[in-house]
């Protein structure tokens, strides 16, 4: 069997769409195996700030983000408690100069689009739509990994098998099977909203987080402008796998009533159908990779979404990962294992920073009595310029 310069990468999210442009970029052939008969839109906006948007940028897909993206001007901290804004955070076009790169909030289904379309145009990258990854083995030439679809199915020769299958993740089930998601207790409801039908002041393009007793809620513009996307987190017992289940809008109504303004219930009130997903989340764990395997994304450190980060690691690792392969797509790939023991090393103890700060502060969100007070007069006393200087290790990342 000769050596291969394949790398196989199961799942067509965000995560394993940009890893496979990265490591196509550095040489390699890429098989994607995805699940799904076609990619269709699994959640509804996100935030792209400058340490994601600079490895799409550098990736080329600007071209294609940029008319669909919407660069806010500002974050808005409102307290449910106090009645209204405690602190606006400067963004805008002059943060993105000084960034470096763009802060963008951008419709997943526009983002993966983008990342399709580039794929699909690269003469290195094969797209395989409703093929299931099912096993892997390794030998003295590399791995051989089989993937089905229905009755029919393949073994492709590969130097490496990337995991990037989200949460529920086949490879990482086959590689730690004594790894499990856990349910955070935490409930997600989304949906959209025409920007028209809120007054012009509710719709202009900031990123608005509500914070209040036992739930938040964030609110920000997507599809350039012409719909707003709604996020709210509530204590649940729910917790069925998976990420859009309807949900009844008289639930997350009675869930936003008495404690929260007038405004936040008209916003929530506005959205015209709500879908639900409960958030799991990974445990922290110190390998990610196991010889010429190794997992990314959500597949290995699935996070709360609080600091609006669960993309931006993805694609991190994406860069990383690629990065730290660079070298081994020449006859030897023996130097794969290594590879991807350096990428962990490279990746764990920033995103288990960023967990943990997620963590921390959605239990800031949902302070109740004086200690919502006091975390209000502390936001007020900081200033805007101090509060967005404490996401700097953030944003400045670059790879």
């Amino acid at each position: 069997m000769a050596i291969t310069r394949t790398v196989v990468v199961a799942g067509a999210g965000i995560g394993g769409l940009t890893a496979s442009l990265a490591l196509a970029a550095k040489g390699f052939r890429v098989v994607i195996l995805e699940k799904a008969p076609r990619l269709e839109e699994v959640g509804a906006g996100l935030q792209l700030s400058p340490n994601a948007s600079s490895v799409l940028v550098g990736l080329g897909l600007e071209p294609r983000l940029a008319p669909r993206a919407v660069t806010p001007e500002a974050i808005s901290v409102v307290s449910a408690r106090a009645g209204g804004e405690i602190a606006r955070l400067p963004l805008g076009e002059a943060a993105s100069t000084r960034a470096g790169s763009p802060y963008w909030v951008v419709h997943r289904a526009d983002l993966q689009g983008a990342l399709q379309a580039e794929v699909e145009d690269h003469p290195d990258i094969e797209l395989r739509l409703g093929w299931q990854f099912e096993d892997v083995a390794d030998h003295a030439r590399g791995l051989t990994v089989a993937a089905r679809c229905g009755d029919a199915r393949q073994h492709e020769p590969a130097a490496a098998l990337i995991g990037a299958d989200g949460i529920w993740s086949s490879v990482r089930s086959r590689l730690f099977p004594e790894l499990h998601p856990r349910f955070s207790g935490l409930i997600a409801w989304r949906g959209t909203l025409d920007a028209k039908a809120l007054p012009r002041e509710s719709a202009s393009p900031r990123v608005q987080l509500w914070m209040g007793p036992n739930a938040h809620l964030v609110a920000y513009p997507i599809a350039a402008a012409r719909r707003i996307n709604v996020v709210a987190i509530v204590p649940g017992t729910w917790n069925r796998p998976g990420w859009s289940e309807a949900g009844d809008a008289g639930e997350i109504k009675n869930a936003f009533s008495a404690d929260w303004p007038d405004s936040a219930r008209t916003l929530i009130g506005a959205v015209e159908e709500w879908r639900r997903w409960a958030l799991f989340t990974m445990p922290e764990v110190s390998e990610w990779s196991a010889g010429a395997v190794a997992l990314l994304g959500d597949a290995v450190h699935g996070m709360l979404p609080f600091a609006a980060q669960g993309a931006g690691m993805a694609i991190e690792d994406a860069a990383v990962l690629a990065n730290c392969l660079s070298g081994c797509t020449g006859e030897d790939i023996s130097g794969i294992p290594a590879a991807l023991k350096r990428y962990t090393r490279l990746r764990r103890g920033r995103v288990d920073r960023v967990r943990r700060t997620a963590q921390r502060q959605g239990r800031i969100y949902h302070l109740t009595g004086p200690m919502a007070l006091t975390r209000d007069l502390v936001i007020r006393a900081m200033g805007p310029q101090r509060m967005l200087a404490r996401q700097d290790w953030i944003y400045d990342w670059r790879e």
